[in-house]
């Protein structure tokens, strides 16, 4: 990968960093609220649910986007941190904070091979 894509890629990645962190700033959707009847007491438990849920997916992501980040500064980025092969420029693009090459992904996802404890490559990162 040369440097004018780490470059590209680092300003794609802070983007969707800046999206996330905005978005995970307003937590007004897992208020708890009271319902007049049971109907509505169901509802907003279950708006409140998927909200906390969005909520994860976008953590997750957060911290999958730092760890990119992260490895650009490091120069690892683009390498699978399973099999040490270069992770595809079209997965990258695809999916930018790519962890794994597709064989790789496709072993984790299969659950062949275990997942790189990627909260372990966060904190030692720091």
């Amino acid at each position: 990968m040369t440097e004018a894509e780490r470059r590209k890629f680092r300003g794609i990645l802070e983007a969707k960093q800046a999206a996330l962190t905005g978005s995970l700033c307003s937590r007004d959707e897992i208020a708890i609220e009271k319902a007049s009847d049971t109907l509505d007491a169901i509802q907003l438990a279950g708006e409140r649910e998927a909200a906390v849920r969005n909520l994860d997916r976008d953590s997750n992501m957060l911290r999958q986007i730092g760890q990119s980040l992260a490895r650009i500064a490091d120069g690892s980025y683009g390498i699978c941190q399973r099999c040490d092969d270069e992770i595809s420029l079209k997965r990258i693009q695809a999916l930018p904070w790519a962890v794994y090459c597709i064989r790789c992904q496709e072993k984790v996802d299969a659950l062949e091979i275990p997942a790189y404890d990627s909260w372990h490559l966060f904190t030692t990162a720091a």
